[in-house]
């Protein structure tokens, strides 16, 4: 591949810079292969109509010469009649195979394809946090499409049309060696020339296309970026400067396609060239052989070789795009293969618990935790919340609050140290049970497709539109939902595009207060509403929080006055506990931390 300029090198996302090719590699085929077991009766009849099929396109050319040279050349109009009839019947057969080998091709290709994704989403369901924090989402997305399509292309059409095409060619060489082995001698030193030059254009061209189809990817990412952006582009007047960054993709975009049409200006040609001397090589061998007495080579024979060199030749260049093809369907293979084969960070033990009627009270005994190793996020952290209480966490970005409350909801283990939830290590505990018992309202919450009612209950899948609109109520945010067009049938849009901040973040307050947990988590979750919707939902968070143990992680330190326990982080430590009323008394991080806040307000 052509080395990408200098200037547009780091514009390469990390899926153009994987392989786009892999060598053959028998594990992964019988990997692959493995996909199909399940339609073990489709693939065996795929099988025999392949077989059928490589066996019938030899048969057809040698048919015709068989008519020419028996019916036609001794004049026989009956045997004319029944050797294109015999023709027309073998014709009509190879057809109908044709379409039972496309169709089950294409069926079998379909269900591996269904197979495959299935497997790849229930896979992905199973792994912890850790893979999608490290984990870029189009990596993924690209896994469940181009991956799969790959795959696609390498079981429903490389592998059995390529069998096809091997049969046709052992076919067509097995009746030319049995017409005359000297013209076979002449296919057979001539072939192996254009299989190799097929094989190098074919490897070049499919270097360009990739670097085509890369660039393109660049032009069409940079222009989403702009629109995208076109708010901060003019405000920032980079008209020009985006305009030339724009121009130098679509000149590079430029260079790599007319590479492309250069590399197949020189092959089409070249392989054209070198089937005509293969003809005028038959064509002189052959006619040498019929003229010369000594030998006296039947014409007839001539003529078939004529039509199975067709045969013979006719596969070459389909079975070099196929070979393209099957390495790029290894490629995507073994990236599917390797995420399939991710293991989660860890498992629920055999003996995990589920306790019924969890009151919700959560320890931490000396926890330490790091996202990546020999790198800690947490340091001998130790606290208890009682159930019901409010525990806020307050302390500067990067001191640790996130990581609390994603340890609370197993979403990772620690490293050391011990968290309870009910006097049990949260390692022993079942997750989908300690999930069922926990509510967690983030910053920035994800709205499903689908309409306002639908995404409050996320929270509890089988309630009534009665307890969705008691939740509402409950947060005294009904006429907030009521103004939108539809109301509760609203389509809230790609992840609630239609929606404001605001309106969003009621939605997934209403989607906890119905799922009515024992464990409460608050991360940021005020801090997209305005100010008056704020004030309207003090009360709403007051009866939501009550009787409930309850996390908040806050800015604005007006929503955890009334916490039971403030705890203040810094650089991964509790560096100050106590209440909202004792901390502002005493010099230190916190009482700072409140001065700000007073400044900013009174500002």
């Amino acid at each position: 591949m052509s080395p990408i300029p200098a200037k547009l090198a780091d514009l390469r996302s990390p899926e153009e810079k994987e392989a786009h090719a892999k060598p053959l590699e028998w594990s992964l085929i019988s990997w692959l292969y493995g996909f199909t077991t399940p339609h073990r009766r489709q693939r065996n009849k795929l099988f025999v109509f392949v077989v059928l099929r490589s066996l019938q396109l030899p048969l057809l050319a040698w048919a015709i010469g068989k008519v020419i040279e028996g019916p036609i050349s001794h004049g026989s109009v009956s045997g004319l009649a029944w050797g294109t009839a015999g023709y027309l019947a073998l014709a009509a057969l190879t057809n109908v195979t044709l379409h039972f080998r496309q169709r089950l091709a294409l069926e079998l290709g379909e269900s591996v394809v269904q197979d495959l994704r299935n497997a790849i989403f229930t896979h992905l369901q199973s792994l912890r946090m850790s893979f999608f924090n490290r984990t870029k989402l189009g990596r993924i997305i690209s896994r469940t499409t181009s991956d799969v399509e790959a795959v696609r292309a390498g079981i429903q059409d490389v592998f059995f049309v390529s069998i096809v095409g091997g049969g046709q060619i052992l076919g067509a060489a097995a009746l030319m060696a049995w017409y005359d082995w000297v013209l076979f001698c002449v296919v057979a030193v001539l072939a192996p020339v254009l299989w190799c030059i097929n094989l190098v254009f074919r490897k070049r061209l499919s270097q360009v296309h990739r670097e085509v189809h890369e660039s393109f990817s660049r032009i069409t990412a940079s222009l989403a970026e702009s629109v995208n952006g076109i708010e901060v582009t003019q405000s920032f007047v980079r008209q020009d400067v985006n305009a030339e960054r724009f121009g130098d993709l679509i000149a590079d975009h430029s260079q790599y396609n007319l590479k492309a049409a250069r590399t197949a200006g020189c092959f089409l040609p070249l392989l054209e060239f070198n089937n005509q001397i293969f003809l005028a090589l038959l064509l002189g061998v052959g006619g040498y052989r019929v003229l010369n007495p000594d030998i006296a080579m039947p014409v007839g024979n001539l003529i078939q070789f004529f039509f199975l060199a067709n045969i013979l030749f006719q596969p070459i260049q389909a079975l070099g795009e196929q070979y393209n093809a099957a390495l790029t369907a290894m490629a995507g293979a073994e990236r599917i293969r390797e995420l399939l084969n991710t293991e989660p960070d860890w498992d629920d033990a055999a003996d995990a618990v589920a306790p019924q009627g969890a009151a919700g009270r959560v320890e931490f005994r000396d926890v330490e935790f790091e996202y990546e190793p020999n790198v800690p996020v947490l340091h001998g952290i130790s606290f208890a919340a009682e159930p019901g209480q409010t525990v806020a966490l307050v302390g500067h970005t990067g001191s640790g609050k996130t990581s609390i409350i994603n340890l609370i909801a197993k979403f990772y283990l620690p490293k050391a140290g011990e968290i309870r939830i009910d006097g049990i290590d949260v390692r022993r505990w079942n997750t989908d049970a300690l999930h069922h018992r926990l509510g967690i309202v983030l910053q920035q919450n994800f709205l499903f497709a689908g309409t306002v009612r639908d995404n409050i209950r996320v929270g509890k899948p089988a309630a009534s539109d009665d307890e969705v609109r008691e939740a509402l109520a409950k947060l005294d945010c009904v006429d907030l939902i009521e103004t939108l067009p539809a109301g509760m049938a609203t389509e809230v849009g790609e992840n609630g595009c239609n929606l404001s901040l605001g309106q969003r973040q009621i939605i997934c307050f209403a989607r906890a207060m119905l799922a009515d947990p024992q464990i409460l988590i608050l991360d940021e979750a005020t801090s997209s509403i305005d100010i008056l919707t704020e004030a309207r939902l003090q009360h709403a968070l007051a009866k939501l929080l009550s009787g409930r143990t309850s996390f908040v992680i806050a800015h604005r330190l007006s929503t955890i006055r009334h916490a039971d326990l403030v705890l203040v982080l810094e650089g991964g430590r509790i560096v100050e506990r106590g209440t909202h009323a004792t901390l502002v008394q005493r010099p230190g991080l916190y009482r700072e931390l409140y001065r700000q806040f007073v400044q900013a307000t009174a500002a």
